[in-house]
């Protein structure tokens, strides 16, 4: 079984969000590198500068282009959402591009005899779904353990080979993808003010009445 795990080169999804100051796109100057996977990292990578800025639609184009080349994929595995981005709607577009079905949100799935079954949970429900592979299978956090690279994984991920393909390689016009194509655009960006200092409220001398005020010029209640 051939399987397509789609990886993005994304910011740290713990370190503070920052803006390029020429086109108001996220700045990538810290995202975490291929070469950090281990030794089953990807080895067929997108790479082209006329990807840069483009939004979900193109992005997911570029995607379903590049699961067509590689060819006789019958599984494709994502994240539900990107760090950078977080709109959740990429795998569903890709799965929609190419035909396939798509189960998101999911916790954990397995296949057999040409099917998946995955499971997800919705609120105090939980559901079992099944798709006809090949599908589309985007996973939640909760789908399985972390498991971090060794040092002699990250060692060999080095020395891997990763094969490029750019936007001629499969097929996708420049005009169909990029910031100048995008559906949308960052028009203005403002830093998030520090954070103020907090209202001490005590149970005593009329606390009960300075909570009152407080909850109601600030319409919590």
């Amino acid at each position: 079984m051939i399987i397509a795990v789609l990886v993005k080169y994304v910011p740290d999804a713990t370190g503070a969000r920052t803006f390029t100051a020429a086109d108001s796109t996220v700045d990538r100057s810290g995202a975490g590198l291929l070469s950090e996977l281990d030794e089953y990292a990807v080895e067929q990578a997108i790479l082209d500068d006329a990807l840069h800025g483009s939004d979900a639609p193109a992005t997911s184009l570029a995607i379903a282009e590049t699961i067509t080349k590689l060819g006789n994929v019958e599984l494709i595995i994502t994240g539900m959402a990107s760090t950078d981005a977080a709109m959740s709607v990429v795998p569903a577009m890709v799965a929609e591009r190419l035909g396939l079905p798509h189960i998101g949100s999911v916790v954990e799935f397995s296949q057999a005899d040409g099917q998946a079954t995955a499971r997800r949970d919705v609120g105090a429900a939980t559901e079992t779904v099944t798709a006809a592979l090949p599908a589309v299978i985007s996973v939640t956090d909760q789908s399985g353990e972390p498991r971090y690279p060794s040092f002699k994984g990250i060692m060999a991920a080095k020395k891997k080979q990763v094969d490029t393909w750019g936007l001629a390689d499969l097929g996708v016009a420049p005009d169909a993808v990029g910031l100048s194509n995008a559906w949308t655009s960052v028009v203005a960006i403002t830093r998030q003010p520090p954070r103020a200092k907090g209202e001490i409220v005590t149970d005593s001398g009329g606390g009960a009445a300075q909570l009152t005020r407080f909850l109601t010029s600030h319409q919590f209640i």
